[in-house]
């Protein structure tokens, strides 16, 4: 990495935020070497000329061309990087556009010269190309009512927002357009991937690929930003920029859309280069500290508007945020633990339950087929026995007054099966899945569960797992993904030292996903008997990923809450897949999931960019020919 004054200077501002600890921790991430380097990656997947001229072909050949109005602020920009912007926009192989220039540069006798450069490019170039619209306005109006003035402009059937420094893609209008004619939804909002690129324009680096709409990582992170467009009626309803949310205005007006948006589109290309300058946020993340609270009102706006109680703070990374979701009244939790032969991980595994700050739970170990010192050790918690239906079931209180049961499944291993056992003898309206091989170690992680899995969109809840050498077990999971399952799903960041937090802080985030492991889950009853439970036929493998899929089939969220956190030793009551048996058990799950799951197989988990590998479970890029050649 070539060392300059502009990135030494960049990493003291990193140092004095972070601390030296953390700031090395960063400093080692960013100087390791890309699985796969993004600027060749750029190069091969960027649109080029003969791509662009059947663009243009295509498009001449469509009946509905929608015009985009592009709408751009301009305050004392950078002559060079003005022409480079305008220029982009003339490069786009769609040609119904219009770009509206509203420019809040003062007049002379503030900046002077800057200010009348502006206007005289701007005006060169509107005078040569009919689709571009100048106005110099009386005054500055800050970023959204310079914003707003160039939205008023518009006249086309979509509003596209750029900045005055940054670029276009040259096929990112055709994408748009494309994608607007092609979706029966028809989609109201779209967004795409971005990158950033250097002062010349010219290196590409820091890809920020991006899933299908995603609420709680929206909540998180303004991760939609650039490039976004929305439908003229959409604007209408969600209203102009607001200027008492300036430095993260598109923050308040992209959750604002997103709230009254009827479909929101995704379009998976890098179709927007973020320009880095030493005043652009791309650069200087600290250079618009007033946009951290900026941001953090701007979702707890949207919290109020949509009636959800929740409490934001910044994170340390700046941009990025928090929401915790308060527990409404005091419901009864059922925390479901099978177990067999193990007395140490699963009175492990129920002090920390009994260690959670919320207290209104019960315990119900589904028993299959244990020794009889696990036994003795169940008569030490459940000293009551008795037959109910044909059930063996052990009863007791726990130190804090707390249920316990112990229900005897008597037929042999079945994960499945056992937990739908055990939910039989469920008492709550929210059930906790847990492993006897998880301790769970924050203090407020149940409590964090059933808030979040209180939300009226939420269907389950998963958390944040750790081996015990302190590197991730389970951070969420993708689906199609992942060599050892063959492609059927594969838990996140595995291996992730915990200190760190993944591609762009992923590992830390509350996030959607399409699957989270049974290893420690929390569901809603009712969503669970709607879903069907496990299904049986899943007797080891998948049954978690299957589960989650069923709950997503009912429209409802699969959550990663991060701030739930413990250590996973890894199924110590299962043993290994080392028999011809079980590996036979295994392909005829890994079929069950092809057979019953073929579409998100094959065309790709939206909560997962499809230009990410489907290798490796770390957000690296994908290499096409690398894959093809397998």
């Amino acid at each position: 990495m070539k060392i300059t004054v502009q990135k030494v200077i960049k990493g003291l501002r990193y140092l004095r935020h972070y601390g030296l600890k953390e700031f090395v921790i960063r400093l080692q991430e960013k100087m390791e070497a890309e699985q796969v380097p993004y600027g060749p990656w750029y190069e091969k997947h960027r649109a080029g000329e003969a791509e662009l001229a059947a663009q243009r072909k295509k498009a001449a050949r469509w009946k509905e061309t929608p015009r985009i109005s592009i709408a751009v602020p301009l305050y004392c920009t950078d002559e060079r990087f003005l022409r480079e912007m305008i220029a982009s926009v003339q490069a786009q192989s769609y040609p119904n556009w219009q770009l509206c220039l509203a420019d809040g540069s003062p007049s002379a006798g503030g900046s002077g010269g800057a200010a009348d450069a502006v206007e005289r490019t701007a005006k060169e170039y509107a005078a040569a190309d009919g689709r571009i619209s100048y106005v110099r306005l009386a005054e500055n109006l800050g970023i959204a009512g310079n914003t707003n003035a160039a939205v008023a402009m518009a006249d086309g059937d979509w509003i596209a927002f750029l900045d005055h420094d940054d670029l276009l893609a040259p096929d990112a209008l055709y994408e748009a357009a494309a994608r607007i004619n092609a979706d029966p939804r028809e989609p109201d909002m779209l967004y795409t991937d971005e990158d950033k690129v250097d002062m010349e324009g010219n290196t590409h680096f820091d890809p920020h690929l991006k899933p299908d709409f995603n609420l709680d990582l929206l909540r998180s992170n303004n991760y939609i930003t650039h490039f976004l467009l929305v439908k003229r009626s959409l604007l209408e309803k969600a209203g102009e920029i607001r200027k008492e949310f300036d430095g993260a205005q598109d923050y308040d007006f992209i959750l604002r859309c997103a709230e009254c948006a009827s479909a929101v589109g995704h379009i998976p290309r890098i179709l927007y280069h973020w320009r880095c300058h030493t005043d652009s946020t791309a650069q200087n993340p600290f250079a618009k500290q007033y946009a951290v609270d900026a941001g953090r009102r701007a979702i707890a706006e949207h919290l109020a508007r949509a009636g959800v109680a929740g409490e934001v703070t910044a994170t340390k990374d700046m941009g990025f945020y928090s929401v915790r979701y308060p527990v409404q009244g005091e419901p009864l939790v059922s925390v479901v633990i099978p177990n067999k032969d193990e007395t140490e991980s699963l009175a492990a595994c129920i002090a920390a339950v009994e260690k959670s700050g919320y207290r209104n739970f019960e315990i119900i170990v589904a028993e299959n087929n244990s020794c009889a010192a696990t036994f003795d050790y169940y008569r030490s918690i459940a000293p009551a026995e008795r037959v109910a239906d044909g059930v063996r079931c052990m009863e007791g209180t726990l130190s804090g007054g707390q249920r316990i049961a112990v229900a005897v499944w008597e037929e042999g291993f079945q994960y499945s099966k056992l937990n739908n056992f055990g939910v039989r003898f469920a008492k709550g309206a929210y059930l906790l899945l847990l492993n006897n091989d998880v301790e769970m170690k924050s203090e407020s992680w149940m409590a964090e569960l059933l808030g979040t899995c209180q939300r009226s969109e939420v269907g389950v809840v998963g958390t944040k797992l750790y081996y015990p050498d302190d590197t991730v077990q389970h951070a969420g999971i993708v689906v199609g993904i992942g060599g050892n399952a063959r492609g059927v799903a594969q838990n996140m960041f595995i291996g992730l030292p915990r200190a760190r937090s993944g591609y762009l802080h992923k590992a830390s985030l509350t996030m959607d996903y399409s699957a989270v492991t049974a290893a420690c889950m929390m569901v809603k009853r009712d969503v669970y008997e709607r879903a069907g439970g496990f299904t049986e036929e899943l007797a080891v493998a998948f049954n978690d990923v299957d589960f989650c899929l069923k709950v997503r089939r009912l429209g409802l969220l699969v959550v990663y809450q991060p701030r739930a956190w413990g250590y996973h030793f890894e199924s110590k009551s299962r043993g290994s897949e080392d028999s011809p048996e079980k590996a036979a058990r295994f392909q005829r799950e890994i079929e069950y999931m092809r057979n019953h799951w073929m579409e998100i197989l094959k065309n790709g988990d939206p909560y997962y960019n499809p230009n990410f590998s489907t290798t490796y479970p770390n957000y690296s890029l994908r290499d096409l020919e690398r894959s093809k050649r397998k």
